[in-house]
C-alpha cells in the first residue's frame, strides 16, 4: 500500500478593514510539520479578471515554469530554447491543444480561456511535464518555500468560505480538491498528497493516461 501524507491548512485570518483584508496560512505535511511548496490555493468565486500575456519555455528539456497561475483568457508562448525540437501537447479539458515538432518559438500563442487545470507534456521527451492552472478569480496564490500564501478576501466574501487546493501531488493532480471552512471551525483543513515518485514514474503515468484517450 502506497503511504499516503496529509498535509494541514493552519489559517491566520488579520483583522479585517470595513472594505479588505488578507487572508494568510500555511501548508505543512501532519506526519512531519514539514512545508509544503507549490500549492496552489484560492477561492470559488468569480472576479473581473484582467488576461496576462505569459511563457513556458523549454530549456535543457524541461519546462519552466512548472507551475504556472493565469487569469481566464490569457495567452501563452512556448518558446524552445534547447538545441532539439519539442512536441508539446494538452489533452486537457480546460484546455486541448497540439503544438508539433517545432525549434524556435511557435508564431501563434496559445489561448487559455476555460477555467481549470492543463497538464503539460512533450511528445519526444516523455520526462517533461508541466502544469496550468486557469482561474477566474483574484483570490489565488501559490505556497512559497515556507508553505505559506496570502489571499486578499474583504468583508463582503460570503461564509463559509470555498477552497480550492491543487498540488502536483494530489491523488487526482487533474483538478483542486474542494474544503469548505466556517469561522467557528479550527483553523485548519487537511488534503492528502502521494509520495514523491521518480521523474519516469511520474510520466509513465502520464503518457499513459494520454494514449488511452
Amino acid at each position: 500500500m502506497r503511504k499516503v501524507a496529509a498535509a494541514t491548512l493552519a489559517f491566520l485570518m488579520w483583522p479585517m478593514s470595513a472594505t479588505a483584508a488578507n487572508l494568510s496560512f500555511t501548508i505543512t505535511t501532519s506526519d512531519s510539520n514539514v512545508p509544503v511548496a507549490d500549492a496552489v490555493v484560492y477561492l470559488d468565486r468569480v472576479d473581473t479578471v484582467t488576461p496576462i500575456s505569459a511563457e513556458i519555455f523549454q530549456k535543457d528539456r524541461e519546462f519552466h515554469p512548472k507551475t504556472l497561475i493565469l487569469p481566464a483568457g490569457s495567452q501563452v508562448e512556448f518558446p524552445n530554447r534547447d538545441n532539439t525540437q519539442h512536441h508539446v501537447y494538452s489533452f486537457s479539458p480546460a484546455k486541448t491543444f497540439n503544438i508539433e515538432l517545432y525549434a524556435g518559438k511557435p508564431p501563434t500563442p496559445v489561448l487559455f480561456n476555460q477555467p481549470g487545470i492543463v497538464e503539460l507534456g512533450c511528445n519526444i521527451h516523455d520526462n517533461m511535464q508541466a502544469f496550468i492552472i486557469v482561474s477566474q478569480t483574484a483570490a489565488i496564490g501559490q505556497t512559497d518555500a515556507n508553505g505559506r500564501v496570502t489571499l486578499p478576501v474583504n468583508n463582503e466574501t460570503p461564509m463559509p468560505l470555498t477552497l480550492k487546493i491543487w498540488h502536483p501531488r494530489l491523488p487526482d493532480n487533474t483538478q483542486p480538491v474542494t474544503r469548505t471552512w466556517h469561522s467557528t471551525n479550527a483553523p485548519s483543513v487537511t488534503i492528502d498528497l502521494e509520495p514523491e515518485l521518480p521523474a519516469d514514474d511520474t510520466m509513465d503515468l502520464l503518457q499513459q493516461r494520454f494514449q488511452e484517450l
